[in-house]
């Protein structure tokens, strides 16, 4: 890669809005477009952030050759068949989470990627959290110990959400609980079995034909002796927003808050019991971008999008994904995840909403490398 700045593009301005500033202070991007369907609001985030180049149709916004990588924050309908479509223009691609819908959706993004020889990125917030990345300082400094057992949960109630949402299976949208149980054993998903539990309102039910509020996964590993286990719900239960992972080492063992504002628990040789305060993670960015770990695009609360908000700032992982997506491509190496881990992760939930549909069943997960 030469010296010359990559010129990002941005695709939807919900969520995708809490990444231009980080974009345009990085040392080696310039922020050089935005894509949203409504003009009003292209406009209006298009003169607040003083871009100039906008579109309104992502058809056209990829015909652009100056454009030399995409950040796509659409649907989650939209993801797989927006990136598939942006690799074969030429284009680097980062996405937002999940990256499909469907197994099939993922070959073609896999083959898509392999085919024009470009990076793609899910941009997965948990595994560039403050937290994860304590967790993983533990592992590399070998304070875990051998690693038995992980936990992961997301717990998330999206009444009033967009209608798209309405009546998801809770594993189609299960990659922020997946993926710091695989990350930190740098581990695929090789078969799950999962069960339904519990029923959402039947208004619900029609449009994805999943009746079930909870969904519990047990995964194994591929090539590993180890196994984890996920817990996901959407509708219909009472509990406070969390994204958790647990991770039960030899030596010690990390367990997440029950609630917000609580500390992680340390359980250092199975009896002591630390509480302890993780730090933040600016200091692995450049310097330019280090204080989007504390804050977002908005200063206000009710400004900003619903996601950063229940997920208290998403760990303040938003310029570390960005960083590695970016340097991945400057230093011409996969990112992490790259895109076998992405459609792997997202998969992993995939499969596992099939397995509850059969009662259980195992599923076998695809080998996207074979």
């Amino acid at each position: 890669m030469s010296d010359r700045k990559l010129n990002i593009a941005i695709v939807g301005l919900g969520f995708g809005a809490e990444f231009i500033p980080i974009y345009q202070r990085h040392p080696h991007t310039n922020m050089y477009a935005i894509c949203q369907r409504s003009r009003e609001k292209l406009d209006q985030l298009g003169n607040a952030f003083k871009i100039e180049k906008r579109f309104s149709s992502f058809e056209d916004l990829l015909k652009d050759p100056n454009v030399d990588a995409v950040h796509i924050n659409s649907p989650i309908h939209l993801h797989a068949s927006q990136s598939v479509a942006a690799l074969k223009a030429g284009k680097h691609v980062a996405c937002t989470v999940p990256a499909a819908t469907t197994v099939d959706e993922c070959k073609q993004i896999v083959k898509a990627a392999i085919k024009a020889k470009k990076n793609y990125m899910m941009m997965e917030t948990v595994v560039y959290s403050r937290e994860f990345l304590y967790v993983r300082e533990l592992r590399d400094s070998g304070r875990l110990g051998r690693i038995q057992f992980m936990r992961g949960s997301h717990l998330q109630n999206m009444e009033g959400w967009p209608g798209y949402w309405e009546g998801l299976p809770p594993m189609h949208y299960a990659t922020h609980c997946v993926s710091p149980c695989l990350a930190i054993v740098k581990g695929e998903a090789d078969y799950v079995s999962c069960l339904g539990s519990g029923r959402i309102a039947e208004n619900l039910i029609p449009k994805y034909g999943s009746p079930f509020s909870f969904e519990s996964a047990h995964f194994k590993i591929r090539n590993q002796d180890l196994g984890f286990e996920v817990t996901r719900f959407l509708f219909n239960a009472a509990r406070q927003y969390t994204e958790s992972f647990d991770v039960y080492g030899e030596k010690t063992s990390f367990e997440w808050q029950l609630v917000e504002g609580d500390e992680p628990a340390l359980h250092v040789g199975g009896e002591k019991v630390e509480r302890v305060k993780i730090p933040d993670y600016a200091r692995l960015l450049p310097e330019s971008i280090q204080r989007y770990t504390t804050k977002g695009v908005y200063d206000a609360d009710e400004h900003q999008h619903l996601s950063f908000i229940q997920g208290s700032g998403h760990g303040g992982s938003h310029p570390h994904l960005a960083h590695e997506f970016v340097m991945s491509i400057v230093e011409g190496r996969p990112s992490f995840p790259d895109v076998y881990q992405s459609v792997n992760w997202t998969c992993a939930g995939i499969c596992a909403h099939e397995s509850a549909m059969r009662g259980g069943e195992i599923v076998k997960l695809p080998d996207f490398r074979s």
